[in-house]
Formats: C-alpha cells, sequence, structure tokens
C-alpha cells in the first residue's frame, strides 16, 4: 500500500464537503497542536451549507478527526455541522463538537 501525501498549500481553499453531500465550504487554515493537524479552520462561503446555518459568522473550526477523507475535496462527518440557529457576532468562529 502506498502512502498519499498532500502538502499543506494543496489543501487552502480546498472545498468541503459532509459525508451527505452537501458543500460545507473552503478550508481557510489548519491549527497545530504539538506537530500534528488538530483541526481545520472551514470559511463559510455564499454557496454553502454552512453560510445558510451560521448567518453572520464566518465559519467554523472543524476537529481532524471529523475528517473522513481528503482528495481533490475533503469529506468531513455532518456531525460537524453545527445545528443550532443562536444568533453569533458578526465575524466569529464557531467552534464545532
Amino acid at each position: 500500500m502506498m502512502l498519499k501525501v498532500k502538502r499543506m498549500t494543496q489543501i487552502y481553499d480546498m472545498k468541503v464537503f459532509t459525508d451527505s453531500g452537501e458543500y460545507f465550504g473552503d478550508i481557510e487554515e489548519s491549527i497545530l497542536s504539538a506537530n500534528k493537524i488538530f483541526g481545520w479552520k472551514v470559511r463559510a462561503t455564499k454557496n454553502s451549507s454552512l453560510h445558510k446555518i451560521l448567518g453572520g459568522a464566518r465559519g467554523v473550526i472543524v476537529p481532524h478527526k471529523l475528517v473522513k477523507a481528503v482528495g481533490d475535496v475533503m469529506i468531513i462527518s455532518k456531525t460537524a455541522v453545527p445545528n443550532y440557529h443562536e444568533e453569533s457576532e458578526e465575524g466569529e468562529v464557531v467552534e464545532t463538537q
């Protein structure tokens, strides 16, 4: 079995979809902890399901453990989708479970 490696620069601006097929947003940056990927900051783009859910917030932080696959796009577990409609401050980043 051959290990596939991607450069971090290839991940930025990558489209993110849930495992149920919804367009979630775009990767904005990675969050590292002890030289390992802790999570991904996903930007709520205009046509994304994340934008519809969050309203004014700019995005969410998705823990790396919820990433199912990375190829031409990133696939995340739909459990990463915030399931609430609280009012958030403009530009706020909301962290998911």
